[in-house]
């Protein structure tokens, strides 16, 4: 006799509700600050994809320095869906000024990009109140940038790429922060 295979699970969507109880207990066990810095990201739906990940990993706060396109921009709003109001951000000015307000309110500034000492991301100081900062779609962090940060980590890639579009590099990286926060609790 052969035994019957087993049924699949059933799977459903979660309700709204559902959703937002899975969140707040996510949320309970986040203690960790999350900033993030964006220096020179000019294209609107960058931004707000940028700030809608932001949103989704509780970034406290976000600077803008040099020419970043704030969230008010009509394109970023469409690309946000709102979700630029649950973030508090600021216009920072230089990115060594962004760096010294991040410093300010406690964050250690890690930049996100491919330096000659730049280490892995899953090996990067994480740990407690970071600051992420990212830079431009074209140059990346600004020289003035990598060097006001604490250290520079970057994402390792197997493809044929050799880099990530900021606003995926970004929240790549903020849900790598959190994932090792939650990684090491009990």
């Amino acid at each position: 006799m052969s035994a019957e295979p087993a049924q699949p699970p059933v799977r459903r969507q979660l309700r709204p509700t559902d959703v937002k109880r899975l969140n707040r207990t996510w949320r309970r066990n986040t203690t960790g600050r999350l900033g993030l810095l964006v220096e020179s990201v000019t294209q609107p739906f960058n931004i707000g994809s940028i700030f809608r990940s932001s949103a989704a990993f509780g970034v406290d706060h976000l600077w803008l320095a040099g020419n970043a396109t704030e969230p008010t921009h009509p394109h970023a709003q469409k690309t946000a869906l709102g979700t630029d109001r649950l973030v508090p951000w600021s216009h920072a000015g230089t990115p060594a000024e962004a760096v010294r307000q991040a410093r300010k309110e406690g964050f250690r500034v890690i930049a996100l990009e491919l330096t000659t000492d730049a280490v892995p991301l899953h090996e990067a100081p994480l740990e407690g109140d970071v600051c992420l900062a990212v830079g431009g779609e074209d140059h990346g962090c600004s020289p003035a940038l990598l060097a006001a940060c604490d250290a520079v980590a970057y994402i390792p890639q197997t493809g044929r790429v050799g880099s990530l579009n900021v606003a995926v590099a970004t929240a790549v990286a903020l849900a790598e922060i959190r994932r090792r926060e939650w990684a090491g609790r009990d």
